[in-house]
């Protein structure tokens, strides 16, 4: 079987640590295997704590009366050099709940007040990018109100905030940069009826 030797800290920053693992693949050969982390030092990995604690939340705001539009960014990233459509997100602070991140990410990020919906197993945390990085987020749903705006970004971040109706959502897929978790609850959101929370629900 498969299994990690020893680790390597390579280099770190405020929000990503940079490891050398140790592969002892399965017929006992060993090679490096480099991984990205939200995690300062080696013992706070999952693989060597193997708890999945989410680093951070994405959020999945519905909006309007009719519950027919739902909340996006098109924020600049730098590893594309480019915008890219995303739903909101952002990082877990420590002593705080996922809902409670999610509450914040959101009026920081569009100025719309988020109201959660509880999300049962949906809305555990799962894996991102599991070849590069041992990161996992959390998807909270809810309803968003408000007016949008840009008051309470950083100045760090460029974003735009975007409330779109299925027809938007279907050029958005077709025509632009979308983040993978974004993209699959955009064609969620394009296929369902009424409310696209409802699911939630069974």
């Amino acid at each position: 079987m498969s299994r990690i030797g020893k680790i390597t800290k390579r280099t770190g920053s405020r929000y990503l640590s940079f490891y050398e693992f140790e592969a002892i693949h399965r017929d006992g050969r060993i090679s490096p295997y480099y991984v990205a982390s939200r995690n300062p030092d080696p013992g706070t990995l999952k693989a060597v704590t193997h708890q999945n604690k989410p680093d951070g939340v994405i959020l999945y705001g519905v909006y309007g009366e009719k519950m027919d539009k739902v909340v996006l960014i098109r924020q600049y990233r730098y590893p594309l050099g480019d915008f890219v459509y995303e739903f909101p997100a952002g990082l877990v602070e420590p002593g705080e709940s996922m809902l409670q991140a999610g509450i914040r990410e959101m009026y920081e990020e569009t100025g719309l007040v988020f109201s959660p919906k509880e999300g049962g197993s949906y809305s555990r945390p799962f894996f991102t990018t599991i070849g590069m990085t041992d990161e996992s987020c959390g998807m909270v749903f809810g309803y968003c109100s408000g007016e949008p705006n840009n008051l309470h970004q950083e100045a760090s971040e460029d974003i735009q905030v975007v409330i779109a109706d299925r027809e938007e959502c279907r050029r958005i897929l077709a025509e632009e940069n979308v983040a993978i978790m974004c993209a699959y609850m955009l064609m969620h959101f394009i296929a369902s009826d009424a409310d696209p929370l409802a699911f939630l629900e069974g």
